[in-house]
């Protein structure tokens, strides 16, 4: 970031944001930090010390309409939540609220590969290719193959999202990305490393890990995690397709404004974010993974773990599992924290374990924002701070025809234009080269993005008309004079 500028950071931001949210991958370039800031615990936080985070996050930060926790140690299961499941919903969060998980389903996904290799059905070396369906092509550099441990550990070289990821409906983005939409951009997918060499977190490859799966067990990838995953472990709440019951305790998702927002239906890349779960479920996922409980997929949980790529700094990608060094003991290789996060639309998600200390936690929230609940999660696991988050800002409505004033094209860099237009009542920014986005008013010359930490200011002459726009973010500023 740093070095990149203002400009490189907000089209990384949009980037993650925009494409689904499914990486929630924030954590990843602070874990560092925060670990060395913290220092190792035994056992996990009280009840009431969470609590209270949660009723911070909740109701001074505002940065969530409701939250719930769960934690799993020697001690057994427990649940704390905050909030509630709908800003017009006052019914209280529970552990059998739904959620969307987004990018946690990466998780299943890579531990219906490590199941496969188990049962004989697949190689983690076998190329992606083998797998495809007739006519059909990946990209190959030299006579390095993408394989699907490269899928699994975000090493392909594939692109984070496909260039004709060109949504319909960009408050529901995935649902009309289907087969043909898919197998047509592979068949011309550039390659932005070296196969195998290069982390590059991929909501394409994992999307496609699903495919594949499913199409060599012969079945929808929602009916291979139902019968190698949610139905051997008993998690009868995590699916794709939710029954009536269930949607009836489904949570309603909200942006970063805290407005509801569509929940999201993902067709050809589901094996990259689309499954519900509840925290109970997930708890019993993760006593699976602690060995509290046996199953018969305990050896293929512990093959997950068992691939390391490096992911910058002290993060490692396993398959589907990001790994962390726990603080207070780096020298350990067991003392490690495995997780990963995700988010949707409405939604973020964080589930880890520290298996060394027995100790595992689930985060889930009713919004989606940049803080989501890494931090909470990482407290939780290894006494990380705690982010302290000032609360969303506040929206005011500003006339049209001053709307109409701030219309026009404002020169950022020589190569990189705002453009800025109005559609009925809103204001809508894009960035040359990103997707357009609304930005909200606070004041009639002062507007922001809810997608992304960044602000916009008008400056107007005496006829009112916008003579520049001043873009703010991560505390610098760079001014971008209007176009005649």
């Amino acid at each position: 970031m740093g070095q990149r500028g203002t400009i490189g950071m907000l089209g990384k931001r949009l980037s993650r944001r925009e494409l689904g949210g499914l990486a929630g991958l924030a954590f990843a370039a602070t874990a560092t930090a925060a670990h060395a800031a913290s220092t190792a615990v035994s056992g996990a936080p009280s009840d009431a010390e969470i609590a209270a985070i949660l009723k911070t996050r909740v109701e001074t930060e505002r940065r969530t309409v409701g939250v719930v926790v769960g934690v799993i140690d020697a001690k057994g299961r427990r649940i704390i939540a905050a909030g509630a499941r709908g800003a017009g919903d006052t019914r209280p969060l529970d552990g059998d609220t739904e959620f969307e998980i987004g990018s946690v389903t990466k998780v299943f996904t890579s531990l219906l590969l490590a199941d496969m290799v188990r049962r004989g059905e697949v190689a983690l070396n076998d190329p992606a290719a083998k797998y495809l369906p007739p006519g059909a092509n990946l990209p190959q550099r030299g006579d390095r193959q993408i394989t699907l441990i490269d899928l699994a550990t975000h090493t392909s070289g594939l692109p984070r999202m496909p260039g004709n990821f060109t949504p319909k409906d960009p408050a529901n983005p995935y649902a009309d990305y289907d087969d043909a939409k898919l197998y047509a951009f592979l068949a011309k997918a550039p390659l932005n490393s070296d196969i195998g060499a290069t982390y590059s977190y991929s909501n394409l490859g994992v999307g496609l890990l699903g495919q594949l799966l499913a199409r060599r067990a012969g079945m929808p990838y929602a009916a291979l995690v139902q019968k190698r995953i949610t139905g051997p472990l008993g998690l009868k709440d995590t699916a794709i397709a939710l029954t009536p019951a269930q949607k009836a305790r489904l949570a309603a998702g909200h942006d970063g404004g805290l407005t509801p927002t569509p929940y999201w239906d993902l067709d050809s890349l589901a094996g990259a974010g689309a499954l519900h779960s509840t925290a109970n479920d997930l708890l019993a996922f993760l006593a699976a993974e602690l060995g509290y409980v046996d199953t018969p997929l305990k050896a293929a949980m512990a093959d997950q773990l068992v691939p390391r790529r490096q992911a910058g700094g002290n993060l490692k990608v396993a398959l589907g599992w990001h790994v962390s060094p726990r603080p207070g003991a780096p020298g350990e290789p067991a003392d490690e924290i495995v997780w990963h996060n995700g988010g949707t639309g409405g939604f973020r998600s964080f589930v880890g374990f520290d298996k060394a200390r027995g100790v595992g936690v689930v985060v889930l929230m009713n919004a989606s924002n940049d803080i989501g609940g890494d931090d909470i999660g990482m407290y939780v696991l290894a006494g990380a701070p705690v982010s302290k988050v000032a609360p969303p800002r506040q929206t005011v409505a500003v006339a049209p025809e001053i709307l109409d004033r701030y219309v026009g094209q404002y020169q950022l860099t020589p190569a990189m234009l705002v453009t800025v237009t109005r559609q009925d009542q809103r204001l809508m920014a894009q960035l040359t080269g990103q997707r357009i986005f609304e930005i909200f008013a606070e004041s009639p010359t002062d507007f922001f993005w809810k997608v992304v930490d960044a602000q916009a200011h008008f400056e107007v002459g005496p006829d009112g008309k916008a003579t520049s726009l001043t873009l703010r973010q991560n505390g610098r500023e760079m001014i971008a004079p209007r176009l005649p």
